[in-house]
């Protein structure tokens, strides 16, 4: 009972209907439809510097690393 809350007039609408024949012409028959745009995706201005960047990843990949590292120890101690 559910209707599309996405069209032409209401492109941010979120709620879409494909067809069957829509869904089988898309590669691999992927359900990963994207229709709604972010914006702060596109709008390169409104990034943080290429530093804060580069040093926000060089944290995530820190972090990840030392839980990695966490989880490797305790597999070799049998635990």
């Amino acid at each position: 009972a559910r209707r599309q809350t996405w069209s032409d007039a209401n492109p941010t609408g979120r709620w879409r209907c494909f067809g069957y024949k829509t869904l089988l012409e898309r590669d691999k028959l992927s359900l990963d439809i994207f229709w709604l745009k972010d914006d702060s995706l596109t709008d390169a201005s409104a990034l943080p510097p290429p530093e804060v960047l580069a040093a926000e990843i060089a944290e995530d990949l820190q972090a990840a690393q030392a839980l990695f590292a966490g989880i490797a120890e305790r597999l070799a101690a049998g635990r």
